[in-house]
């Protein structure tokens, strides 16, 4: 059964939350960064993208940068002030997106049940993104990033939830993004109540956050053969989480851009793609109507395409993103191992098939493939038939902001 506990997180005062508050560190690249921090002293991204501070030929993932890390983070301390508080809660994080709520819990998740596989994984992680992060936790001796769960409804968890914003929030304000974000800090009993209705939910699930889940059982790992006392009810056992109930997800579909028809003119590269056992029909709507349907771009046209072939009855393989890799993107365009070519690109669905139609039509990408989101269903099940999903599957909305809550140790 999952363990998911109160902590004394560290959060900033509720004067300077909007200016702390920053997007996670892995949504942005360092320019990208040092523009939405510039002229902001006290942007979380001075402590998760800390290279901003120093000279652009600093190797992003030197000694030098997580000593900056931990220095801005004990800047920000004194500054923002961020203050741990009084005692352990659970707290309710509520994001508002166009009008949609999506309300979870913040916590600190057992590395015990990532080792265990209570919490369920469904991506590849790759050692130097796990040795950044963990070089990162270490440096700050916090985990500043959470790691994004989800796990099946609870009525009696939802009622609770409830319960707890009918008061007033902690945090209330509206991002420059124009997501609204709300933080509630229950008090001790009401977290754990919380936390005892967790005891009898079997597993939780990682929709976004891989490396930093694998990074903090690293942490763990680490730090409990140094302790000869260790107990595993240290506070570095358990990491920073943000729980959602499935039903309260939003998944977007994580689009796909090749730079190039690997050699093949356009004429040759179309009945590619009929020899694949894929049917091709012209259209003029850019976006997907079900699964199975998958929508390219090509020289300035929309063509719908679908897979004739029978699905493998594996869930992973049988993703529209595994059949078009393995049918498609592998065989013809030569695209063997999507996490590592350098010729595509993965684009989030938040940004729109607008942005896939300026990248061909730019001649920035050749072809341009729209496709139908994953499930949470789909992604629970391959989870809990311990299937790897391939990279780029899924891109949730809206995202939630570091600097709100840390989990010290």
């Amino acid at each position: 059964m999952a363990v998911f506990k109160p902590f004394k997180g560290v959060s900033p005062a509720s004067d300077t939350v909007e200016a702390v508050a920053a997007p996670p560190y892995d949504v942005v690249n360092t320019k990208e960064a040092a523009e939405l921090a510039a002229g902001n002293p006290l942007s979380f991204l001075r402590v998760s993208r800390p290279e901003i501070e120093l000279p652009p030929e600093t190797d992003i993932h030197s000694e030098a940068v997580y000593a900056k890390a931990a220095e801005n983070y004990a800047r920000l301390k004194s500054a923002a002030p961020l203050k741990q508080d009084d005692a352990a809660r659970i707290y309710v994080y509520s994001l508002v997106m166009d009008g949609r709520v999506q309300t979870g819990l913040v916590g600190a998740a057992s590395t015990a049940d990532y080792n265990a596989n209570v919490i369920k994984k469904h991506e590849k992680t790759r050692k130097e993104k796990e040795d950044d992060r963990m070089a990162h936790i270490l440096a700050t001796r916090s985990h500043t990033g959470p790691v994004f769960l989800t796990y099946r409804d609870k009525p009696a968890v939802n009622a609770i939830v409830e319960s707890i914003m009918k008061e007033a929030p902690k945090f209330d304000f509206t991002a420059p993004d124009g997501i609204t974000h709300r933080l509630w800090a229950p008090d001790a009993e009401t977290s754990e109540k919380l936390a005892a209705e967790f005891a009898d939910i079997p597993e939780m699930y990682i929709a976004d956050g891989h490396h930093r889940a694998a990074a903090a059982s690293r942490v763990a790992a680490e730090l409990a053969a140094d302790n000869p006392e260790h107990t595993g009810e240290e506070d570095y056992n358990f990491f920073l989480a943000v729980a959602f109930p499935a039903s309260q997800l939003r998944i977007l579909p994580y689009n796909r851009v090749v730079k190039d028809l690997n050699g093949l003119p356009k004429q040759e590269f179309m009945a590619a793609v009929e020899n694949a056992e894929f049917a091709v029909k012209k259209t003029n709507s850019p976006s997907p109507e079900a699964v199975g349907d998958v929508r390219m771009y090509i020289d300035g046209e929309w063509f719908a395409i679908k897979s004739q072939a029978p699905l493998p009855d594996d869930p992973a393989d049988s993703l529209d993103v595994s059949v078009l890799q393995t049918r498609f993107l592998a065989p013809v365009l030569g695209i063997d191992d999507p996490r590592t070519s350098h010729r595509i690109d993965f684009i989030g669905g938040i940004r729109g098939t607008g942005e896939l139609e300026r990248l061909v039509d730019s001649g920035d990408a050749a072809v341009a493939f729209s496709m139908w989101p994953v499930t949470v269903d789909s992604l629970m099940a391959i989870s809990d038939n311990d299937g790897i999903m391939p990279p780029k599957s899924t891109w949730f909305e809206p995202k939630l902001r570091d600097g709100l809550v840390c989990h010290d140790f």
